[in-house]
């Protein structure tokens, strides 16, 4: 097998076809997470340098949901930016959580090993 096959078989592994959310639990459990993240960071009334960031990586993992094809790696990478932007933000803590178990709920990645974003 070349790389680039290698790559490509990889790859595949690590996209997940969900059905709609009324199909598939875990992409119920993600609309709902990345949805209460977005009401709950919208009545944040601070000023938070890293929101818009934070708004585009939640619109990526809701879009992921809505089509029902969804790549682990990209999941995790919004999920990390998304943590790196609010996880100070105390008021945001639950919600954060709820979004990493949803997350998580559809397994790891290629880049995952052992450990991986335990700390998200």
């Amino acid at each position: 097998m070349d790389d680039e096959s290698g790559a490509a078989a990889q790859t595949a592994a690590d996209v997940r076809p969900a059905g709609s959310g009324d199909d598939d639990p875990r992409v119920t459990a993600l609309r709902l997470s990345v949805a209460r993240v977005r009401r709950e960071l919208a009545a944040l009334r601070s000023e938070l340098p890293d929101r818009a960031i934070a708004e585009d990586e939640l619109g990526a993992l809701a879009n992921a949901a809505d089509a029902g094809i969804l790549e682990i790696d990209r999941m995790r990478h919004s999920l990390l930016l998304v943590a790196a932007a609010l996880g100070s933000v105390s008021a945001l803590a639950v919600a954060l959580a709820e979004l990493r178990r949803a997350v998580d709920l559809f397994g790891s990645g290629s880049g995952a090993g052992p450990g991986a974003g335990e700390s998200v």
